[in-house]
């Protein structure tokens, strides 16, 4: 089964950035993650992203190794 990050319309993806640093995110389950500012931002059950930055879950130093792992950086 697919993630919602990965379910995301390519088009739409490819134009989504962080809204603090403007740089790339990674797709991360149902979130879609900096790894530079170790902040995720949700999608929710609809595929839409929040990219609110308010909104942004901040990410554990454990947890951004095991997202960086995954994703093989």
């Amino acid at each position: 089964m697919s993630t919602r990050a990965e379910r995301l319309d390519p088009v739409v993806r490819d134009r989504l950035v962080c809204p603090q640093d403007l740089g790339e995110l990674i797709n991360a389950g149902d979130e879609l993650y900096n790894p530079r500012l170790q902040v995720a931002y949700g999608i929710d059950e609809l595929g839409i992203p929040n990219m609110l930055i308010d909104d942004a879950r901040a990410v554990s130093d454990d947890e951004h190794r095991a997202l960086m792992t995954k994703n093989g950086q």
